[in-house]
Parts: structure tokens; C-alpha cells; sequence
């Protein structure tokens, strides 16, 4: 009898909606992907509209990623506290009155407060969204479902530029925000009819206290890297923001050793591989929001191109990304990550140091175009090196922590090279805009000799 009750135990039937589903969570993740980068063309215009001081025009990129990277883990937690279906619609309806706030906006701090904000809801939205589909789909469909997922990333990235200076050149800056809003609240209305109950997967509470100090800590050190531009690199401001961030830091890694339910396992963080991967996320962000900031103010600025066609430039350097991504999807099994790693850490550092060597805008387009090859193979050995060797019950988790490093990267690599192209950003001659670009080369050169050291000798599977 038990073998006959064992034999009929049913298996879940599969929801029929699942890839209606998949299809419409994944244009809410391409919609927070975009806001990463749409924002890119029109930051000239915002600085002229609204009268933005540089500082402030640097966190119009560092706000939405920082309060989405430092509340992304708060968010996956929530969602398994909350429900996955919960979570998805209350970040929909925040993101799009957000994206209303921020394009109504007539003054920097409206507009700063619009872009935390959406970080905010994209923080809740994100890891709920990724929640649902590891719950709807198993086996095969899980993994075709998750490469879906996967490679909305770069892809977003690099349309958010296109269509930031479609929208620009068209009906203006505000509609890059308005644009999430009907966006947004038909998901809602879609995703609220398809969408079916969630149970709660998870115990205990919320980390809030350990979300705070982690992103205090980065945005104390993301203003330390902005003010850097003015006060200098070795003043005492400087120094003094930096030695408050790590400060931060050390409260937050003590209190997730004290702290019953903590937001992440740092001891995670101390293992070669996820120690490695975070190392390639976080510089490929940094780099590629350095590319976007940089060419952006140079071509419209300092060359005179309309917001359309600084759009149509940087076509190239979408379709590098994706090739450097694809490519190295197809080799890593056989070099293995410390030699794709390396490799294309220097050829982002090749890339960024062309415009830095000559100043026209063939060197500067082909100069990003090839940096954004080399972060192209860096995010796919970024995940490869953290996630191939993670114990099943722990990939949750890893993956959490590389996407929280790629927000900050953004946050990070904005305030750097806002600080080192400061004259340039600040209307002085395209020259100016060498230091940034020398920077983005010397933070490839010195990832590459780190990642050389750091990654282990094992291959990725």
C-alpha cells in the first residue's frame, strides 16, 4: 500500500501563465535595468534645466543605485517574509510615483528625492521578481527561464542609452522618467490579474539596521569620492569621509555576527571565489557607468551632438557588450576565469586608456566601444567565478550579494569619474576629460593585477 500511495504522489502541475508571467517580470527588470543608464543622455539637459551643481548631478546616477544596491538584500528577505506577489506589486505602484515625482521635478533635491525613491521600490521589486520565477518554473524551463533573466542585464543597460536620448532629443528629459509610469502601471494591472498567492518561505525578521549601515557606509564613501573633485584626493574632508565609511563598514560586519536574522553572511565574502566575483561586478559597473557619464558630456558637450545621435554613438558600444558577454559564455569552461578575468580587465583598460591618449571623437567612441567588450566578458566571469562553486542552499544568497555589488559599482564609478573629470563636466575644454578616462584605466589595470592574485587556479565549471 505505501508503495502504491508513493507511486501515485502527484508532482505540481506547471502554471499555464508562467511565461506570460516570465514576460511581463521580465519588462519590470529591463524597466529598472534602463533607469540605471536612460538618465545618461539627459544629464547635460538636467544640468542646464535645473541648474544642478556637479556633486548633485552625480547622484542623480548614485541615489537610484545605491538605494537599490544597499536595500536589495532587505528586499529578497521581505519578499520571502511578505510573499514574492506582495512585493512585486507595491514596488510596481512606489517605482512608477517615483519615476512621476522625479520628472515633474523643478529643482535638484525634488528630483533626488524622485531617484532614491525608485531605488527604493527597484530594491523591493528586483529579488521578488527573480523569486517568482525560481517558484513558477523546474528543471529545464527553470534554466531556459533564468538565461531570459540573465541577460536582460547588459542589454537594458545599453538600450537605456538609446532610448534616454530618443526620449531626450524628443519629447524631453522629463519623459525618461514618465515613461515608467503608464509602463509600470500596466504591469500592475497585468501582473495583479496573472500573478497567484505566494506563501511566506521564510522566518524570522527584517535586517533593517543592518541595511541602514551598509548603506550609509557606501553612501559616505561614494560623497567622499564626489567631494574628492573639489576638496582634493589627500585633504582632510576626504580623508576624513573615508575613515567614517570604514567605519561603517566594521559596525556592519559586527553587527551580522550578533544579529539573529542578518542581511548577509560575511563569512561568504572570505571565500576566494565569491571574494573574486564581487571584485569583477563591482569594477565592470564602475567602468561602464564610467563610459556612459564620460561620453556622454563629452559628445554633447564638448562636440555639439544632439542627444539623439550621442545615443546612435554609443550602438557600438552596446553591441561590444554583448559580444564580449557572448564569447565569453562560449570559453570560459576551457581558459577558465583568473585567464578571461585578467584578459578582460585589460582590454578594458586598453579601451578606456585611448580617449585618454587622444582626444576626437573616433578615439573616444572606438576607445569605450572596446572597454565595454572587455566589462562585457567581466560580468559573465563575475557570476561564473562567485556562483560555480556555491552550495545549492547558498546560491540564493551569493547571488544577492554580486547583484548588491553591481548597484554599488554604479554608485562608485559615477562618483569617480565625476570627481576626476570635473573640469570637463564643468564646461571647460575636452582635454579636461582625460583624467577620467586615465581612471578608468588605471582601476582596470589594478583589478587586473588583484584578480591575477585573488582568483582561484581551479577552473569554472
Amino acid at each position: 500500500m505505501s508503495e502504491s500511495m508513493t507511486s501515485a504522489s502527484p508532482t505540481r502541475t506547471p502554471d499555464p501563465r508562467r511565461w506570460k508571467i516570465l514576460g511581463l517580470v521580465g519588462i519590470a527588470q529591463l524597466m529598472l535595468i534602463l533607469d540605471v543608464t536612460v538618465v545618461a543622455i539627459a544629464l547635460p539637459h538636467l544640468w542646464a534645466d535645473l541648474g544642478l551643481e556637479r556633486e548633485a548631478l552625480t547622484w542623480v546616477v548614485s541615489g537610484y543605485t545605491l538605494a537599490f544596491g544597499g536595500l536589495l538584500l532587505l528586499g529578497g528577505r521581505a519578499a520571502d517574509l511578505f510573499g514574492a506577489r506582495r512585493l512585486v506589486l507595491l514596488g510596481l505602484v512606489l517605482f512608477a510615483g517615483a519615476s512621476l515625482l522625479a520628472g515633474l521635478a523643478d529643482s535638484g533635491p525634488m528630483l533626488l528625492v524622485g531617484r532614491v525613491v525608485q531605488g527604493l521600490a527597484a530594491a523591493l521589486l528586483s529579488p521578488a521578481a527573480l523569486s517568482l520565477i525560481v517558484t513558477l518554473f523546474e528543471g529545464e524551463e527553470r534554466n531556459k527561464a533564468l538565461g531570459i533573466w540573465s541577460s536582460l542585464g547588459g542589454s537594458g543597460a545599453a538600450l537605456g542609452v538609446l532610448l534616454g536620448g530618443l526620449l531626450t532629443a524628443g519629447p524631453g528629459w522629463p519623459w525618461v522618467f514618465f515613461i515608467n509610469v503608464p509602463v509600470g502601471l500596466v504591469l500592475f494591472v497585468a501582473l495583479r490579474a496573472y500573478l497567484p498567492a505566494q506563501p511566506r518561505t521564510g522566518s524570522g525578521r527584517l535586517d533593517v539596521g543592518g541595511a541602514a549601515l551598509v548603506t550609509a557606509a557606501t553612501g559616505t564613501l561614494t560623497y567622499a569620492l564626489i567631494r574628492a573633485g573639489d576638496k582634493g584626493w589627500v585633504s582632510l574632508t576626504t580623508a576624513g569621509l573615508v575613515a567614517a565609511a570604514l567605519l561603517l563598514y566594521g559596525a556592519f560586519a559586527a553587527w551580522q555576527r550578533r544579529v539573529a536574522s542578518p542581511l548577509m553572511d560575511i563569512r561568504l565574502l572570505l571565500r576566494r571565489p565569491v571574494a573574486t566575483g564581487v571584485l569583477l561586478i563591482l569594477v565592470a559597473t564602475a567602468l561602464m557607468i564610467m563610459v556612459f557619464f564620460l561620453g556622454t558630456f563629452y559628445l554633447q558637450d564638448h562636440r555639439g551632438y544632439g542627444p539623439l545621435a550621442t545615443g546612435l554613438f554609443f550602438l557600438p558600444v552596446a553591441v561590444a557588450t554583448m559580444i564580449g558577454a557572448n564569447a565569453a559564455g562560449r570559453v570560459i569552461g576551457r581558459t577558465g576565469s583568473r585567464t578571461l578575468g585578467v584578459g578582460g580587465l585589460l582590454v578594458a583598460a586598453a579601451g578606456m586608456g585611448v580617449p585618454a591618449l587622444w582626444e576626437s571623437t573616433t578615439a573616444t567612441v572606438t576607445g569605450i566601444a572596446v572597454a565595454a567588450a572587455g566589462t562585457g566578458v567581466l560580468f559573465v566571469v563575475a557570476s561564473a567565478t562567485a556562483l560555480g562553486q556555491i552550495a545549492p542552499h547558498e546560491a540564493g544568497l551569493a547571488s544577492g550579494i554580486l547583484s548588491t555589488f553591481h548597484e554599488f559599482g554604479a554608485s562608485l564609478g559615477a562618483a569617480v569619474v565625476s570627481s576626476m573629470a570635473a573640469a570637463g563636466i564643468a564646461g571647460g575644454s575636452a582635454a579636461d576629460f582625460a583624467p577620467g578616462f586615465t581612471a578608468g584605466a588605471l582601476v582596470a589595470a589594478a583589478a587586473a593585477l588583484l584578480a591575477f592574485f585573488l582568483t582561484p587556479k581551479k577552473p569554472s565549471p
